[in-house]
């Protein structure tokens, strides 16, 4: 492969990953936004409101849910749910599996 063959992989590789992302925001936004009022996307509730809401020790794996999926559902970062579960395997999320999310 030459070198402009290599730049030109490597830039199609990126797009692909910003699109796969827009898609997964679109979707996890879709699903989870709802039109329950208000403009600011949390349902009428301010962001102050939004961030007092107690978060449950642990949340039960659904299937098709990814961990981005399950730290914007519940308000707690992907990097905290790993730290909370280290033997989980995010790219392997079983159904029915609990993760805790505070301790």
């Amino acid at each position: 492969m030459d070198k402009r063959t290599s730049v030109l992989a490597r830039v199609f590789a990126a797009a692909a990953l910003v699109a796969a992302l827009v898609v997964a925001v679109a979707v996890v936004g879709g699903t989870l936004g709802g039109d329950s009022g208000g403009s600011n996307g949390h349902g009428g509730q301010t962001a102050r409101q939004a961030a007092k809401k107690r978060v449950p020790a642990t949340y039960e794996v659904q299937s098709g849910d990814t961990l981005v999926a399950i730290a914007h559902r519940t308000g707690v970062p992907v990097v905290r749910i790993e730290a909370l579960n280290p033997r989980v395997d995010p790219q392997i999320l079983i159904a029915g599996e609990k993760l805790k999310l505070r301790r």
